[in-house]
């Protein structure tokens, strides 16, 4: 094969050198013109075949023309259609491109002032102008009403339909609604230098590196900004008018919102703040936590306003100071306590009581007195009774100590309405009443209970020589609760004269089990009584006349094993909490 091809290109190069004569040449020139006007022919061919397939960019606004022309004749020419399109399409250069056509739906069933117009507060805030409009936003209607899941937007239940303008404000308000502007992109108005100073509390929570050393001041800026804006966290109104008394038959009693965060341990104290609607809680988890009470705010029901954790160190009790509430006292089983103070947002660490180091070694166990002037804390030391140390609530200072004869120290304590004394019982039985002013017990009596755990004093009307208190409540091992009226441990002559075992004035039996919560409320009408160690293990009882409401809690009322129970500020709210870190909350209407 490789040979004949060299054979064959060897001879074309012969016959290409040999010079061919002038006849052959025209022939051939004749040939190639034929066949150049055959493959013009074919082009022109192939050209309109394209043409009638795809088109071409010329007889496209012709053909446009033709279309539109509507009126025109079948018979009439291009060049006639086609000028009139032209004379059409004079003048039409500043018309809208939808004036120019419609979409042929039917007749229209809207009700054209059926459209309620955009208002003020849908509208978004001056200088926020959009960067591009689209017109048919104002040409579409949206119905509000016909969709489930746009029932939401609507401004009343008849609302029905809105603009496509209206649509897009309300969409647009409903999510700035569901996901509000974080704390960090927040203009603020603090220097750099003050906010990386408190760049530790600006997520609304504090954890202490180490608060076994010296004092550390911790800063809580974000609640003490709460506390002094008046327009962010509005005060509890102080009613002038006496709160309706309560039937002593059925209690009207409903279930709120929960409190939202579950603590990852139970909960071993509650308190209301004294002005604000704010509740404070603690457990062994190590972290106080402050909640707004308000089971209508959106989109998180009595959300969260701070938290402080402090570091190894479980909580047992913790209350704000009366009777403003600036200052949050708490503690643990430890040889300190700590106070928070709210308008400033520190945090201060005390660490031992002068003068009673071997007395006072664990301060989990205090109560502060409703003037605020005092904190009473229960001493570990067992010798010779039980003793109880009264300190300065705002130098922490030492100022006297209570003891109460019997064996196994003191059950438990209550401070006067007024402040000026305090009352204790001994596991024994014993009961003192103590005078700050005097120093030195008013009072003694035994309880005709056995075994103490707890005790409470309320009510109003009371012995003004006793702190006006009237009801004294006293619960034991054996699930017993007796109740006492203090206006029976008065004679004749206004001077105190209680028997030796005062009989109590009713005793309630519903527990079998040791009573491990007592509450008075602070309208004296109602007592809560509860032992964490039946589960659902709380009754309400009438204290005027003493008798335990049978319709509340239901067997459908989740409570658990409760830990901590409070009454609100103004007698109308009550929270529950247990051994599973929830807090619930229930309305208590008059």
């Amino acid at each position: 094969m490789p040979r004949q091809r060299s054979k064959k290109m060897t001879a074309s190069r012969k016959t290409a050198e040999k010079p061919l004569p002038d006849p052959v040449s025209d022939d051939s020139q004749s040939e190639s013109e034929h066949e150049s006007l055959e493959i013009s022919d074919q082009d022109e061919e192939e050209e309109d075949l394209a043409r009638l397939v795809l088109g071409d960019g010329a007889t496209f606004k012709d053909q446009l023309a033709q279309d539109m022309d509507i009126d025109g004749g079948e018979n009439s020419d291009d060049h006639e259609t086609s000028g009139e399109a032209e004379e059409g399409e004079e003048g039409l250069e500043g018309i809208d491109d939808a004036d120019l056509f419609f979409l042929d739906s039917g007749p229209s069933a809207i009700d054209s002032g059926a459209l309620i117009p955009s208002s003020n507060k849908f509208g978004g805030p001056a200088g926020d102008a959009p960067v591009w409009e689209d017109s048919d936003d104002d040409r579409l209607t949206v119905s509000l009403a016909g969709n489930s899941r746009l029932r939401k937007l609507r401004v009343n239940e008849d609302e029905d339909l809105v603009s496509g303008r209206e649509y897009t404000t309300r969409l647009q308000r409903q999510f700035e609604r569901l996901h509000p502007v974080p704390e960090w992109a927040k203009p603020s108005g603090r220097s750099a230098k003050r906010r990386r100073r408190s760049s530790a509390g600006s997520d609304s929570s504090i954890s202490s590196e180490d608060m076994d050393g010296d004092d550390i001041d911790l800063s809580v800026l974000p609640l003490a900004r709460l506390l002094q804006d008046a327009g962010s966290l509005a005060r509890i109104p102080i009613s002038t008018n006496k709160r309706p008394k309560l039937r002593p038959e059925v209690l009207d009693i409903q279930r709120s919102r929960d409190i939202p965060l579950v603590q990852p341990s139970a909960i071993s104290s509650l308190s209301f703040h004294p002005e604000y609607p704010v509740l404070l809680s603690s457990g062994i988890a190590s972290t106080l936590y402050l909640h707004h009470i308000a089971p209508t705010a959106h989109p998180t029901p009595n959300p969260l306003l701070t938290s402080v954790h402090i570091r190894h160190t479980p909580l047992h009790m913790s209350a704000f100071l009366g009777p403003t509430g600036d200052k949050i006292f708490f503690s643990g089983r430890r040889r300190y306590f700590h106070t928070w103070d709210l308008p400033s947002g520190t945090i201060q660490k005390v660490t031992r009581v002068y003068g009673q180091k071997n007395e006072q070694k664990s301060m989990e166990r205090f109560k502060l007195s409703p003037c605020g002037r005092y904190m009473a804390v229960v001493g570990t030391s067992k010798k010779g009774g039980g003793i109880i140390n009264i300190l300065d609530a705002t130098s922490t200072q030492w100022i006297a100590a209570a003891r109460v004869e019997g064996k196994n120290g003191v059950a438990d304590f209550a401070w006067w309405a007024n402040g000026e004394g305090l009352t204790m019982i001994g596991k024994g039985g014993e009961v003192g009443e103590w005078s700050v002013e005097s120093k030195s017990f008013v009072a003694r009596w035994i309880d005709d209970g056995y075994g103490p755990t707890v005790m409470a004093l309320g009510g109003h009307n009371g012995p003004k020589d006793l702190g006006g208190d009237r009801w004294i409540v006293i619960g034991s091992q054996s699930g017993i609760v007796n109740i006492y009226d203090r206006r029976t441990f008065f004679s004749d002559k206004n001077t105190i004269e209680i028997p030796e075992r005062p009989k109590p004035t009713r005793s309630f039996e519903q527990f079998t089990k040791p009573t491990s919560n007592l509450e008075i409320s602070p309208d004296g009408q109602l007592l809560a009584f509860s032992t964490k160690w039946k589960k659902d293990g709380l009754r309400l009882a009438h204290l005027p006349s003493c008798t335990v409401y049978k319709n509340w809690p239901t067997n459908q009322t989740p409570l658990g094993r409760i830990t901590a129970v409070a009454f609100g500020t103004q007698s109308d709210m009550l929270a529950v909490a247990n051994e599973a870190g929830k807090i619930r909350l229930f309305e208590i209407r008059s």
